[in-house]
């Protein structure tokens, strides 16, 4: 019997992929975490992926594995990848293996350790909640509804402001919001990671919040389990603590397009689009974990890139299968200056049911939607005729949208070094009162630009009285 950890040998590198040979050893078991034992300051972990034969285990590298040479010593911990989890981690910035990233003082050796591979609760034990889960920002609230405890995706093209939605939500949830932040940082540009961790540290919420990050500049095997990192330090605070959590993940196409780098390094025949064939399971796995037991719940929002703004690619519709609401981001709402760029028609959300949210709620956002859908279908006439060609029914429907389009536009707080504007934050009872007043007409006579980048319709009838005032000869 052989005391002590096994140690093998690197006799394969292919970028992100090594070849370990345990010659004469027991195999480690699949996920178990290596160690590279070179001659390189930075640590190197590898994770065994699958046995290639008796002697051979083949395996994924966390960390770059540049100057790695055949023969290098690898020695295995017997154990999965275990990260630092706790109070001791909240403020802190961490990377996939729980390395402390934000040149802060390292963490207490007393510090838990957790395994990043965890199986799901069991289905008895998982709990279903209906509370709505308040953002303060209008479109979400009205026609998306949040669930407390269940998962929200925004998906969106390249530069439709899904980042600046995540960064606004973690602003907005500061002040009601009583639990925990986990923030994971999945193959997002280094700039955005580091505006993330200076506006935290502005703002005061970096207390309650614990910040994971997998960056573009890392190797692909970092940004695929770089997820599964942030969500074992949310479940701790779940299962141990019984504090709700707030889960939030940018971009979650992040973390398939690193699977489907490791896919092909791995010599897997690619599925369709080219994604890895393991692509549905890679997704479940890590979408079923996201869940909330009794007493405490995960509330997970995630940004999802769109390739190409192509909804139907497989990576988003593996995503969105597994989602309580989605909202989408709009390219044409974007160019005409609509922030957020939320497209009302498309995004959706179960909880927006009578009986969940209340027959008022449900009853507006209903109104809201037919009334956006018609204006949409009469976009074409109006632009061949204009709008004078319409009937006098027509006519109002779309002086009504129009207005209930650019009062669901807000300025937010993130965005306020830009623009100048404050940032709002609105009650989803003055959001429902505010859109059923448009839609009732009561609107009718303003200008459009007085409910363009608003918080709730007072503000919006102050700004329409000043105008007039201006407009009004001394």
């Amino acid at each position: 019997m052989n005391e002590g950890p096994a140690t093998g040998c690197v006799i394969s590198v292919r970028g992100a992929v090594v070849d370990v040979s345990f010659a004469g050893a027991a195999l480690p078991a699949i996920d178990t975490a290596l160690i590279v034992q070179w001659d390189r300051p930075e640590s190197l972990v590898l994770e065994v992926h699958s046995h290639v034969d008796p002697s051979t285990v083949r395996c994924i590298a966390l960390q770059a594995t540049a100057g790695l040479a055949r023969s290098t010593r690898v020695s295995t911990t017997g154990a999965p990848i275990s990260i630092p989890v706790g109070d001791a981690v909240l403020g802190r910035l961490l990377d996939v293996i729980g390395t402390v990233r934000d040149r802060g003082p390292p963490l207490p050796p007393e510090t838990p350790r957790r395994g990043i591979h965890n199986p799901p609760p069991s289905m008895e034990d998982e709990t279903s909640s209906t509370a709505v889960f308040e953002t303060g920002i209008k479109v979400i609230d009205l026609l998306a509804p949040l669930l407390q405890g269940g998962k929200a995706a925004m998906f969106g093209g390249a530069g439709v402001g899904k980042t600046v939605l995540v960064m606004e939500l973690i602003h907005a949830m500061v002040e009601k919001y009583q639990g925990i932040s986990v923030f994971a940082g999945v193959g997002e540009r280094s700039r955005e990671g580091h505006e993330l961790l200076t506006d935290m540290q502005g703002s005061g919420v970096l207390a309650r919040t614990v910040l994971v990050y997998g960056q573009m500049n890392e190797p692909p095997g970092a940004r695929w389990r770089v997820p599964l990192t942030a969500l074992t330090i949310a479940e701790f605070f779940r299962d141990q603590k019984h504090q709700n959590v707030l889960l939030l993940m940018d971009n979650v196409f992040r973390f398939v397009q690193a699977g489907a780098e490791l896919s092909s390094l791995l010599g897997r025949l690619p599925s369709r689009v080219g994604y890895q064939p393991t692509l549905a399971t890679e997704v479940a796995a890590l979408q079923e974990r996201i869940a909330s037991v009794a007493g405490a719940a995960v509330t997970a929002i995630q940004a999802v890139y769109v390739p190409a703004d192509d909804f139907t690619d497989p990576a988003v519709t593996a995503i969105s299968s597994h989602m309580d609401s989605m909202i989408v981001l709009s390219r044409d709402l974007a160019a005409a200056g609509f922030y957020p760029a939320i497209d009302p028609l498309a995004s959706t959300s179960a909880l927006l049911d009578p009986i969940l949210v209340g027959e008022e709620h449900y009853r507006v956002a209903e109104r809201a939607r037919e009334a956006l859908a018609r204006f949409k279908d009469l976009q074409d006439i109006i632009a061949l005729l204009g709008v004078e060609e319409l009937g006098a029914g027509d006519r109002e429907i779309v002086k009504r949208a129009r207005r209930l389009q650019r009062f669901l536009s807000q300025p937010f707080a993130v965005t306020e070094a830009f623009t100048g504007t404050p940032g709002r934050s609105v009650p989803r009872a003055e959001t429902i009162a505010g859109c059923r007043a448009i839609l009732d007409g009561e609107t009718d006579e303003w200008a459009e630009s007085s409910l363009y980048m608003v918080g709730n319709l007072d503000e919006a009838r102050k700004k329409e009285t000043d105008a007039k005032k201006m407009d009004r000869p001394s």
